[in-house]
């Protein structure tokens, strides 16, 4: 057991990080450590079932950390695109994945068809969640639609956790489907009591009496424990009882700490799951059903963004949401997989090479989706210069005044919206430029003048008035600062361009242009820095010239240059 433990999380080390170095997600490691793991090469069996086992654990761990950082608040926020989106292509992407595995001369008829639909229309939470991350989307409104979106698809996944056992057993559906619901309810009952009356409690006695390792153990022991309860006495999925533990975890002031402390050993457990379903995975089996492997690969990375884009364009929503969310969900990954094996292994309703076949699909998918998503960019740079421009685009931004200064304040987030305040205040012409068309709608109603569209574009900014304005101010950190001084620049070269960073590295390299640039982590450091000579006694003359010096090195700017402290 140890020797395959030990094999089994080398090569998913070592290949994990070389998949990170070619920027992919390690997802793509893990599988092919698991595919090398199997080869007869080690001069000593590696156990499969031991690896199997153990990544039984990580599956439901890795259900655990879903309830754990599952929120209504999230799902609520989007819930205008992310769920009549999901459910429309849920439903959709099944139903096409269905008529693939019919059309490809797949086995077991129309329920083993509809089951493979089922497994390759859910997402990866892993590979979005790292491309959005990887390209700095995660929390832009795309990112979060995308990931509002991954919510309801989860809850799709748990929904047929729940109605496998029940649709695949050997009792008659009806009575089995009411009786399922009866032990349901009674299981989600009971555990949110246990939640509120004794698993609180118990984690608020270990977290002031106990050491951090009782903690950890205390978390593992709930996630498990319910687990267990759910499969035993309840006959429903221990995925399903795991999920509800961290539900009821997550909901509590332990949320943070569970995360940190206990989702480090779910991680382990997870890398094992991949390593276990690669391992299993014949590239032979790839081969002999080729056109059921090539359907399925050009499903997943064309029909479905495809399919994601138009539905979100239907909602009335801008191209740039479309392109991002069609083009994050264009795999398949965790969640697939365990879908999978359950039907082939556990019931017996998808053949086994079906199931080989959707982890081939979801090892291409993910390595193809982590290198093409750093386009996306561009494509929506693409489609939106020649997307044609409204014609009452600007009905709600007037023409500049020659009495007022205008600024444009790029991005409504807080800091756009502190910056908006007190610019109307000093009677300052404010024009909001916002990709998020209900905070547009928004700031129209309430008299603001707001355009939808990307700053980058000439045309947008010249109808936000660049050519006249006194300055543009880049509030998001998240926005591509360069391009768009570039654009308000070429329109009006005496404008003023405030932009603000995240990073002293970004920072240094806009002011190269001249852009006046607001780095996070250079007032972070000048804030910390006056408040610990504060605390040392220093008084405010000294305090006030040590931040016109660290100020002017900053900027690499003299002393009789720099105007500002």
């Amino acid at each position: 057991m140890i020797f395959t433990l030990a094999v089994g999380l080398a090569l998913a080390f070592v290949l994990g990080m070389v998949a990170q170095q070619l920027k992919l997600s390690p997802l793509v490691g893990y599988l092919v450590a698991g595919m090398l793991a199997a080869q007869p090469w080690w001069g000593y069996p590696v156990d499969q079932h031991v690896v199997e086992e153990f990544s039984h654990i990580g599956v439901v761990l890795l259900l655990f950390g879903v309830g754990l950082h599952f929120h209504f608040k999230d799902l609520l926020a989007v819930r205008k695109v992310a769920v009549p989106g999901a459910v429309t292509c849920s439903l959709l992407w099944t139903g096409i994945g269905a008529l693939v595995y019919h059309l490809c001369g797949g086995a077991g008829g129309w329920v083993a068809a509809a089951i493979f639909g089922m497994c390759v229309c859910v997402s990866s939470t892993v590979v979005l969640t790292r491309v959005l991350e990887d390209n700095k989307m995660l929390q832009t409104p795309a990112g979060h639609t995308a990931l509002g979106w991954l919510v309801v698809e989860d809850l799709f996944t748990i929904i047929l956790l729940v109605l496998m056992p029940v649709m695949f057993g050997n009792d008659e559906l009806l009575p089995a489907l009411g009786g399922m619901a009866v032990k349901l309810t009674l299981l989600v009952l009971i555990v949110a009591l246990l939640g509120k009356r004794v698993i609180t409690r118990v984690l608020t006695y270990v977290a002031r009496n106990g050491s951090d390792e009782l903690f950890t153990l205390g978390v593992l022991v709930i996630a498990l424990g319910i687990a267990v309860l759910s499969s035993y006495v309840f006959n429903a999925s221990m995925e399903f009882g795991a999920f509800l533990s961290g539900m009821v975890v997550g909901q509590s002031k332990f949320a943070s700490r569970a995360a940190s402390d206990a989702l480090p050993m779910r991680d382990a457990f997870a890398v094992l799951f991949f390593v276990s379903v690669g391992m299993g995975f014949q590239m032979g089996g790839l081969v002999e059903y080729w056109p059921l492997a090539l359907g399925t690969t050009a499903y997943v990375l064309l029909i479905k963004p495809v399919t994601g884009y138009v539905v979100i364009r239907l909602l009335r929503r801008p191209a740039r949401l479309g392109v991002v969310v069609g083009g994050a969900l264009a795999q398949i990954g965790e969640f697939s997989f365990i879908l999978a094996t359950l039907a082939a292994s556990t019931y017996g309703v998808l053949p086994l090479y079906a199931a080989n076949v959707i982890t081939g699909a979801a090892i291409i998918s993910i390595t193809v989706n982590a290198a093409l998503f750093r386009y996306v960019p561009k494509l929506i740079q693409l489609l939106e210069k020649n997307a044609p421009v409204p014609a009452d685009a600007g009905r709600h931004v007037p023409e500049p005044s020659e009495n007022r200064h205008r600024v444009i304040v790029v991005g409504y987030g807080p800091s756009g919206e502190i910056m908006t305040e007190l610019l109307q205040k000093y009677d300052v012409e404010v024009v909001v430029l916002e990709m998020n068309i209900d905070t547009v709608a928004r700031l129209s109603k309430l008299g603001i003048p707001a355009l939808h569209g990307d700053a980058r574009l000439r045309h947008i900014l010249k109808l936000a008035g660049a050519e006249h304005a006194k300055a543009i101010m880049i509030t998001s950190a998240a926005a591509p600062s360069k391009a768009i001084a570039a654009a308000a620049r070429s329109l009006n070269q005496k404008i003023e361009v405030m932009a603000y960073t995240t990073y002293m590295r970004q920072a240094q390299e806009l002011r190269t242009d001249g852009s006046m640039v607001f780095s996070g982590e250079e007032e972070v450091a000048l804030s910390m820095f006056t408040a610990i000579l504060r605390d040392l006694g220093a008084t405010e003359e000294q305090v006030g010239r040590e931040r016109v010096a660290t100020r002017r090195r900053l900027l690499g700017l003299p002393p009789e240059e720099l105007d500002m402290a």
